[in-house]
């Protein structure tokens, strides 16, 4: 017996559902499935509204700008019936290869090991794991069993755009197993131009504290990097006077980003990129860090000013 599926495609008002043109082409009976699209300013609303509605036991959340193989729904229905211990799974969200050059490179950033570390996961097809995290699940595409928000809750609407992630960790801690399956995929737009990218970077920063306090949990090591490095920037001219062995770490930022974006050039044998590659990872730490040094200062003072 197939799997049935409720999609579920929040919405922001200003925007088209692009995603609505390739759901149209799916190959799979459309009996077995319903999509529900629901508008309005919060993600994470539209996304609990859309569970409220659902009518299977199978919730699929889409973002409106992914563009869908065909076969999305027959992957996702053969993983299920070969893991059926599974209660939540995503797969990657891969970069259209329609998209510009801008948002095409900043896709290579993204999916890089220097740019994103275990996240990049979230960008390309890995290993399939069947104890996931936030580290390889985004709800660009996500499978959820209905029963799991019975249990674990519905999105925290107050945490844009780090709900995803807070979440994932809140499921995890009611056991329940996630997995990450790279043969369920999508591709999913990448902003189009060096602001949006900024913005998208910086808020990530920006809500990870918050999203510990929730989860009362830690903030590891990797994600304070950025931020130290900001600190180290800020401070770099003052450093020197002290002693010149401190070039040393920027030295080797420099060389690990010419590596990154050499070899990955060479894979992809988009050499314009080279230029832009430098920037962009330059650019993507930085605006993390920023960002997180700003959600640690308005943290300090929320609860300082109680």
């Amino acid at each position: 017996m197939k799997t049935c599926f409720s999609l579920v495609i929040p919405v922001a008002p200003y925007r088209d559902a692009e995603v609505l043109q390739s759901l149209e082409k799916l190959e799979y009976p459309k009996e077995m499935y319903e999509i529900l699209v629901h508008h309005g300013p919060s993600a994470s609303g539209n996304r609990n509204k859309g569970v409220h509605d659902a009518q299977f036991e199978w919730i699929v959340f889409l973002d409106d700008d992914a563009v869908l193989p065909i076969d999305l729904l027959e992957n996702a229905d053969s993983f299920i019936q070969n893991h059926a211990s599974v209660d939540l799974f995503g797969g990657p969200q891969l970069t259209p290869p329609d998209d510009g050059y801008f948002a095409k490179t900043s896709g290579y950033v993204l999916a890089s090991y220097f740019g994103s570390q275990r996240m990049r996961f979230r960008y390309i097809k890995g290993k399939e794991n069947l104890n996931a995290d936030e580290n390889y699940l985004t709800t660009a595409l996500c499978f959820v069993k209905k029963s799991v928000f019975a249990t674990a809750g519905y999105f925290d609407e107050s945490l844009f755009p780090g709900e995803d992630p807070e979440f994932f960790a809140r499921v995890k801690k009611h056991h329940f197993i996630l997995a990450y399956a790279p043969s369920v995929f999508l591709y999913h737009r990448r902003r189009a131009n060096y602001k949006g990218f900024l913005k998208q970077i910086y808020l990530y920063g920006k809500v990870r504290l918050f999203k510990e306090k929730k989860g009362n949990t830690l903030v590891k090591p990797l994600y304070l990097l950025p931020s130290f490095f900001v600190l180290y920037l800020i401070a770099f001219v003052p450093l020197l006077f002290l002693s010149w062995l401190f070039v040393l770490p920027f030295l080797l930022y420099l060389f690990l980003a010419f590596l990154s974006s050499f070899l990955i050039v060479l894979r992809e044998k988009n050499y314009l990129s080279f230029p832009l590659l430098l920037l962009l990872f330059l650019s993507q730490h930085l605006a993390y860090g920023v960002g997180l040094l700003h959600g640690f200062f308005q943290k300090h003072l929320n609860e300082t000013f109680k």
